[in-house]
């Protein structure tokens, strides 16, 4: 009999669990290395690009193992023939991480506020390490046979972006159908919009044998989207964004 899966409850929520708990870890050690960003002195940015990227790979390292883990978990929930090791994802390379630091700091030294570059780097941070995890269970749908699909299960008070792509459901087998160049909205030095700084989104596998089921929001969210959206071509994100601003019982933040 065929099993459901949903983007609230059970294995989505013990990741948004897991996700929280990296990240506030994360954060602390990120926030001690402040000290080390000096505005008088510009040399300081290598110092401090050299301790977060070490952060970056520490904390991108424990997020790729515990999608790892949770994949394998799920996998044997849903009763998947044989046997599958998830492989960790690349780490995001150094250069990446440099020009993610750079440009997160890059108006310290024009007279721009310090606590604004912290701000841009905790957001920048969290999207690296979080997204190695992330891409840690794409890769492993796309490598595993008895996957079928994707789906991005969104936080409550998740944006507009965020929200649509999830109401979408299980229909993700690459990162192109993901969304990764859908809203040039999104800051970041990659131009990749499929998850922005501070998103909690996480990626919920479908095994075969199971059926995906949005969750009671998502589903909210589907509706809003067919009735004040779907059919606008290029207007589409401005009014579903509208929409949800005027119906949602989950207020939009204000960041996106």
């Amino acid at each position: 009999m065929a099993t459901r899966v949903s983007d609230s409850g059970g294995a989505a929520d013990r990741q948004r669990r897991v996700q929280a708990a990296l990240v506030r870890f994360l954060l602390r050690d990120l926030r001690m290395l402040r000290a080390l960003l000096l505005p008088s002195r510009p040399a300081s940015a290598g110092d401090w690009i050299a301790a977060v990227g070490s952060l970056v790979d520490q904390y991108s390292t424990a997020s790729a193992a515990a999608a790892a883990t949770s994949y394998e978990e799920q996998r044997a929930a849903a009763g998947a023939r044989g046997r599958y090791t998830a492989e960790l994802a690349p780490a995001p390379p150094d250069e990446q991480v440099e020009a993610t630091l750079r440009w997160a700091a890059s108006d310290v030294w024009d007279g721009g506020n310090i606590a604004t570059a912290h701000t841009r780097a905790e957001g920048a941070v969290e999207r690296l390490v979080l997204n190695r995890g992330r891409d840690t269970m794409q890769q492993a749908v796309r490598r595993d046979r008895e996957a079928v699909a994707w789906a991005r299960g969104a936080a409550l008070g998740a944006c507009s972006f965020c929200k649509l792509m999830a109401s979408r459901g299980a229909v993700y087998e690459s990162a192109g159908t993901a969304g990764r160049e859908a809203d040039a909205r999104f800051e970041g030095d990659t131009g990749e919009a499929k998850y922005h700084n501070f998103c909690h989104c996480v990626i919920i596998p479908v095994f075969r044998g199971q059926t995906f089921q949005l969750s009671p929001q998502a589903a909210e969210w589907d509706r809003l989207y067919r009735e004040y959206a779907q059919g606008h071509p290029g207007e589409q994100l401005r009014l579903f964004r509208r929409a949800l601003a005027e119906h949602d019982s989950n207020p939009l933040p204000t960041a996106h």
